[in-house]
């Protein structure tokens, strides 16, 4: 398609969404006004039936979870799908280079540069997992504390190079990672009802209110979302930047690791 095309496309959905956003937008309450009661209403219910303290926690994996099990089935699709598109043909080698434009010189890694990344990604790794063990209690979960522990990955490329960090990060890793974190929030799901119970009925202890492990089965979904999040988003930086790669069997191949 040319971009006149896509131009004339583009124009034509946003006559047709602009006078429903326009609507919506004026359809929202003003700053300060009251809220429905269905806040008060999660405040009230979740600490003492389900033993957490972060209320976003007990939305997405206890009173809505069935929805965010579909989010995460489509988080899964998408990620595969965008993996097998970026990747078409090129396969998985590890022993290509990274490309370098021509004409842009290359400089080497200073040695404070490294260091401080290796010590950067490590402390956003840990930041990510502490981030989604304590998701029931503090502001977080799995989601938020898993797109952290990836971002590690990427530091980890800056501080030492396409060779070396492509030598660590392997996509199989990843993909387990991914597809383990869905597969125990479906089995989640679905050992319930094989006894008889609703869909993400939680069968666990539920703990103390404000323990680290409270919540029962919320615990474990919150643990598996950040798994899944984690090699997901790390899948979609792997495969991003072997875009970057320039093959070796180029008559002029490139040693630079940049």
């Amino acid at each position: 398609m040319n971009p006149g095309a896509r131009l004339v496309i583009f124009l034509c959905a946003l006559v047709i969404t602009a006078p429903a956003a326009w609507r919506v937008m004026h359809s929202m309450p003003t700053f300060g006004a009251a809220t429905s009661g269905y806040a008060d209403t999660v405040n009230t219910l979740a600490p003492p039936l389900r033993h957490v303290s972060n209320m976003v926690a007990a939305v997405n994996f206890d009173i809505r979870g069935f929805d965010t099990l579909g989010e995460e089935t489509m988080l899964l699709c998408a990620v595969v799908g965008a993996v097998m598109l970026l990747r078409g043909s090129r396969g998985e080698q590890e022993g290509d280079e990274a490309g370098l434009l021509a004409g842009r010189a290359d400089i080497a890694r200073s040695d404070a540069t490294t260091l401080a990344c290796r010590v950067g990604s490590t402390a956003l790794l840990l930041f990510g997992t502490y981030v989604v063990l304590h998701g029931t209690v503090t502001p977080g979960g799995g989601f938020q504390g898993g797109v952290i522990a990836s971002s590690a990955l990427l530091l980890l490329y800056l501080g030492e190079g396409y060779r070396c960090w492509r030598d660590l990060i392997h996509s199989t890793v990843l993909a387990a990672l991914e597809g383990i974190g869905a597969l125990v929030f479906v089995a989640a799901a679905a050992w319930p009802l094989a006894q008889g119970h609703p869909a993400l009925d939680n069968l666990l202890p539920l703990g103390k209110l404000k323990d680290l492990y409270s919540g029962g089965v919320i615990f474990l979904l919150n643990g598996a979302v950040g798994l899944a999040v984690t090699g997901s988003f790390g899948q979609l930086i792997l495969e991003f930047l072997e875009e970057t790669r320039s093959p070796e069997d180029e008559s002029e191949p490139n040693e630079a690791d940049t």
